[in-house]
């Protein structure tokens, strides 16, 4: 993902229409069809600059957030259980990429409450047990602290679009106890680019908040033509309100309970609509919205493939994983996909969606199938140099909110990426062997061509060079790779790598895309043009050894920067290369072992880039840092050579740092400090918990450190060199889905690998066992 040094767009008064649902600009028709000839010339005249996904944010730090996400409704919540009513973080309840609610904060008698406990496992609801610090009550009474039990349920409802939630406040003393409790709001809508810290202000204009009939409005008139609102509605109604706060006068007698529920509605709709009726929801229980939605998500559960070990580290890791990717679905049309992270991300990303897919395949494969469809609907058809959008070519990201949607940043539709068009048809290759669906690739054969084609002129010499980019526009990503941070990608002296720019990991991709892909051609009934990919794909690999090899430093660079020059240092992106079997086998070998040294690995797993060079922070987002689905694919390399110790001590790594987090959730990234120096990773302050290729890491490393290599067309799942980490001696995966047909099986680890027990089949699989 990314980080500060970028810039993305710009942003100004004046906003041509997109044709993607963008509003129309506020001039007149004929200047507003001007204006959308002349883009994105005139989007690169405006004079407020915005970021791209090339950092996460620039705010306070989330690292101990709670955070629920339904479908397209999520919220992000303080630790103590509260949202600031200030600015400069990024806790708040989101839709559509708009910050609906950016304060909400309780207090008792003027004082916050203390937090004792709180949860988020389920994944739609948060759960906080809050007592109280000494008060006094109206009448001066001392009110002891630990007196008062304070239960706060929230649970999203997605379908209401709305949260409820209900307070309990238990009296837990001897004496009658009254004192005021008040609830204060904020909601300033921002886009999520504000929220972020990228854009200075909004564009639209918002309303003063009012009270009416015992409810808080709050509505924000945008710049795209969009009326957004947000009302809060309670039950009983509040004994006092003043400005966006509601007062409650709690009498509770000794051993009783007294409850608030509150109801925060949002909606967003077209100016020109007539406002919608309020729902009347009475809210006094929770308990069938949570019955339906925990039924809902164990539906989906039921769906994967069912892991049982003799870990529970293991057991713990897979469950908070499969329920994470459960969480981060989202909906575009009728297609799901997994949105990238929680809170920045939460939108449809072409790389991010196609490796948690990829990294789910034998988990879970039919979201797969959607994403793959999905960003065939969006794949480029023009050039367009604002949002570097070119035929063929498949998006980077997806943004619905206002600032996208009045044009003034290009994120409606996003194109700035080098590789998510390779791992396009990498994924529907992968997808193909575990599912054996041919039909999906015929459906799909046009957008593959196109791609393929983009593939070759993004290439130098008329394709017969690497995969490289230059950013089309003065305002697109600096770097296109999964480090898109400007920092990123180094020289080892320490200068910035100067485009055109050859990522190591990309010509990794697209190797193994074209591989695969020939292999659906052949099945197709087209040898002619699967032999010619084949070839295009060797050529590629003895180039590739040849040029990205730097024999000094025992590993493949980082990449070619401008002229052909090694940009030669010590990263983990040549990992990714590993996986997708490009390097020759002596130069894999090498490279895994420099992987493994300590100023690369460094107890938590590989780093991004190595401690001995001289940009290494270790908290720099892609220049020290380690990342849990990074570490996923470099372990797949470290498999595809043979270096099963190498892949099983990185799995165990991944594994240990998982257990020192909430829930046993693995972040977007970790610091990159020894783990000597704390003996628990540090966390990086602003990455994303959940997000979607972390979640999907641990099952992926399960997959390839098991391996399980399927044939679907064949009917046959071999299982090559099993291996289980040191702290699993046993593993079960049942209904493990090949094509048509499924297994279950039995793992158990030996002094010298794994023995593997096929306990049944279905649908005439067959399961060779080898290695």
């Amino acid at each position: 993902m990314d980080k500060p040094t970028q810039k993305a767009a710009r942003s100004g008064r004046s906003r041509a229409k997109s044709k993607d649902g963008g509003a129309q600009p506020r001039s007149a028709p004929a200047r507003a069809q001007e204006k959308a000839r002349q883009a994105p010339h005139a989007q690169q005249e405006r004079k407020q600059r915005v970021l791209a996904k090339g950092h996460p944010a620039m705010v306070d730090s989330i690292a101990g957030a709670i955070t629920v996400k339904n479908l397209d409704l999520y919220y992000v919540i303080a630790s103590d259980a509260q949202i600031p009513v200030k600015d400069g973080h990024g806790f708040g309840l989101y839709f559509h990429d708009c910050r609906f609610v950016g304060g909400y904060q309780m207090t008792l008698a003027g004082l916050a409450p203390v937090v004792l406990a709180s949860t988020a496992q389920k994944g739609y609801a948060a759960l906080f047990e809050l007592t109280n610090p000494d008060l006094h009550s109206k009448q001066g009474r001392l009110i002891p602290k630990d007196e008062l039990g304070i239960r706060w349920e929230r649970i999203l409802d997605a379908d209401q679009t709305c949260v409820r939630e209900i307070v309990t406040v238990q009296n837990l003393g001897h004496e009658a106890h009254d004192f005021p409790l008040t609830l204060q709001f904020g909601a300033g809508f921002e886009d999520i680019f504000n929220v972020r810290g990228l854009v200075q202000q909004n564009l639209g204009r918002a309303e003063r908040p009012a009270w009416r009939d015992g409810r808080l409005h709050f509505v924000y008139h945008g710049a795209d033509r969009l009326r957004r609102m947000t009302t809060i509605a309670f039950s009983p109604r509040p004994d006092a309100s003043y400005k966006t706060m509601a007062e409650f006068q709690i009498d509770v007698p000794a051993g009783a309970t007294r409850t608030i529920a509150v109801t925060i509605e949002l909606k967003e709709q077209p100016e020109d609509a007539a406002a919608d009726r309020l729902n009347q929801r009475p809210a006094a229980t929770l308990d069938g919205l949570a019955d339906r939605l925990q039924t809902n998500s164990e539906e989906w559960l039921e769906r994967h493939t069912k892991l049982d070990s003799d870990s529970f580290l293991l057991n713990s890791i897979m469950d908070r994983s499969l329920r994470d990717v459960a969480m981060l679905r989202s909906e575009l049309g009728s297609r799901e996909y997994f949105a990238a992270g929680v809170p920045w991300f939460a939108a449809l990303f072409g790389r991010d969606s196609l490796i948690v897919a990829l990294e789910m395949l034998a988990f879970q494969p039919e979201i797969a199938a959607q994403t793959l469809r999905l960003l065939a609907s969006y794949q480029g058809s023009r050039t367009d140099r604002w949002r570097e959008e070119q035929p063929g070519k498949i998006l980077h990201e997806l943004r619905v909110g206002e600032l996208a949607r009045a044009g003034d940043v290009p994120h409606a539709r996003f194109y700035c990426t080098v590789d998510a068009t390779p791992l396009f048809l990498l994924l529907l290759g992968r997808h193909a062997a575990w599912t054996g669906d041919l039909d999906l690739f015929r459906e799909l054969q046009a957008p593959v061509e196109k791609a393929l084609d983009w593939i070759a002129k993004a290439g130098d010499d008329h394709g017969k060079g690497y995969l490289k980019y230059r950013s089309m526009s003065a305002e697109g990503l600096v770097n296109q790779g999964w480090k898109d941070s400007g920092n990123a990608i180094v020289r080892a002296d320490g200068d910035l790598a100067k485009p055109p720019i050859a990522l190591v990991e990309a010509q990794g991709y697209v190797f193994a895309a074209k591989l695969a892909v020939a292999d659906l051609y052949e099945r197709n009934g087209e040898p002619g043009r699967a032999k010619q990919l084949r070839q295009e794909a060797d050529r590629l690999r003895r180039r590739f050894n040849h040029d990205f090899w730097c024999e000094e430093k025992s590993i493949f660079a980082l990449a070619l920067e401008a002229r052909g020059r090694q940009a030669a240092v010590v990263s983990s992106n040549p990992g990714h290369a590993l996986w997708c079997g490009i390097a020759d086998p002596d130069k894999a070998r090498r490279s895994v072992a420099r992987l493994m040294r300590d100023d690369m690995f460094n107890g938590w797993g590989v780093r991004t880039l190595a401690a001995s060079e001289r940009r290494y922070n270790p908290v720099g987002y892609h220049l020290g840092t380690v990342w849990p689905h990074d570490n996923a694919l470099v372990a797949a390399g470290c498999r595809q050579y043979g270096e099963d110790d190498a892949a099983l001590r990185i799995f165990t790594a991944v594994a240990e740092a998982a257990m020192h987090f909430r829930h046993h959730r693995l972040p977007e990234a970790m610091a990159g400090f020894p783990r000597a120096d704390f003996q628990v990773p540090v966390h990086y302050p602003v990455a994303c918990h959940p997000q979607a290729w972390a979640a999907g890491a641990v099952p992926f490393m399960l997959t390839v450190c098991l391996g399980l290599e399927p044939d679907a067309f064949a009917k046959k799942l071999r299982i090559v060199r099993p291996r289980l980490p040191g702290f699993v001696n046993h593993i079960e995966l049942r209904g493990l889905r090949v094509g048509k047909g499924s297994a279950d099986l039995e793992f158990r680890r030996t002094k010298t690998g794994a023995e593997v027990d096929i306990l049944q089949t279905s649908g005439q699989l067959t399961v060779e066992v080898g290695g």
